[in-house]
């Protein structure tokens, strides 16, 4: 079964670690993918821009609205996924523990809606 760990932490953290630190981070990062292709699981992954860069958008009675920025102030924000195989949400959530960022924010799990199986 697919399930979507999508990876949020706070922006602010990230720009202000030093250079170091930082590319420290993206190797650890860049590690858990390997591991996650290694052991089968790593279907897609991607990080994204920070929040500031999002639009969102939104129909109403046919008119559209697009909003720059993100929706609500949170203090963590979306910062990338990853779209995994596994046997059950049990495997999932221990794949999503390998990702880094489960040790300074979170990573939040879901199943994939499966259409074909119907």
């Amino acid at each position: 079964m697919k399930y979507l760990c999508l990876i949020y932490d706070q922006e602010r953290d990230w720009d202000a670690m030093p250079p170091g630190e930082a590319d420290a981070w993206l190797a650890e990062c860049m590690a858990a993918e390997d591991a996650l292709r290694a052991g089968g699981h790593h279907l897609a992954g991607e990080a994204l821009h920070p929040a500031a860069s999002a639009s969102i958008v939104r129909v109403r009675k046919g008119r559209l609205s697009v909003t720059d920025g993100p929706f609500a102030e949170t203090r963590e924000q979306l910062g990338g996924f990853y779209l995994v195989e596994a046997r059950d949400v049990e495997e999932a959530v221990r794949v999503a523990a390998m990702i880094p960022a489960a040790r300074t924010g979170c990573i939040e799990v879901r199943p994939v809606v499966d259409f074909t199986a119907r």
